[in-house]
């Protein structure tokens, strides 16, 4: 069973559609009694990183996600839920879980760090992008092709502190990190519940323990 945490963030919705396409039985919840016995959590959002964390913290889902991490079960993250996993974001100066080392920077930030001409290029990255794999990928892009398309909306970026822990890439005037996996923990900056049928692929590769019973 599939615990998806509720935090008042956007694209729940989405996610448990999708779950539901695949046929993967699920549990939604703001309440961590509800969600500790699932064998997996998907953590997705779409939102404010300040905004997000309050609510996080409003449940005891702060808590209980660093508790869940530390027992060793597994972790995907989508979107917002990819970034708040880190130690801090620039989106209001916001401190955030820690589960990985790192930071959330804002595109234009980077792009002016690189010496980038970004006028062509528009805040939030909205649309289709290609991913290459780094680090020998993940497991949870079995049988999905190098270079597949997936759909990205996002203003902010992942910066992890250890590169290595980076597994996919999309280029949008930088190196974009896509996929980041440590441990028990993958998360996604993309989003597999709107990225047709190799999106659905992450989501069933994710949860194939209960799609083989």
């Amino acid at each position: 069973m599939t615990g998806i945490v509720d935090y008042n963030a956007g694209n729940i919705t989405s996610v448990e559609r999708a779950m539901k396409f695949i046929g993967a039985p699920y549990i939604l919840s703001k309440n961590p009694k509800d969600l500790e016995n699932t064998d997996r959590l998907i953590f997705p959002g779409v939102g404010e990183a300040a905004y997000a964390m309050e609510q996080l913290k409003k449940n005891g889902l702060d808590l209980f996600l660093k508790d869940w991490v530390q027992s060793g079960k597994k972790l995907t993250g989508i979107c917002l839920g990819s970034q708040i996993i880190f130690d801090w974001s620039e989106e209001g100066n916001t401190e955030c879980l820690g589960l990985i080392h790192g930071k959330i920077r804002h595109f234009s930030a980077l792009w002016k760090e690189a010496g980038i001409n970004a006028e062509n290029l528009k805040s939030p990255h909205m649309g289709w992008s290609d991913l290459s794999y780094q680090n020998g990928g993940s497991s949870l892009f079995e049988g999905i092709p190098e270079h597949t398309d997936f759909y990205f909306v996002h203003s902010y970026v992942i910066c992890p502190e250890d590169s290595s822990v980076i597994k996919a890439s999309a280029d949008y005037g930088i190196k974009v990190p896509a996929c980041i996996e440590k441990d028990n923990i993958s998360v996604f900056q993309f989003h597999p519940e709107k990225s047709g049928k190799f999106g659905l692929d992450i989501l069933r590769n994710f949860t194939k323990e209960d799609l083989s019973c």
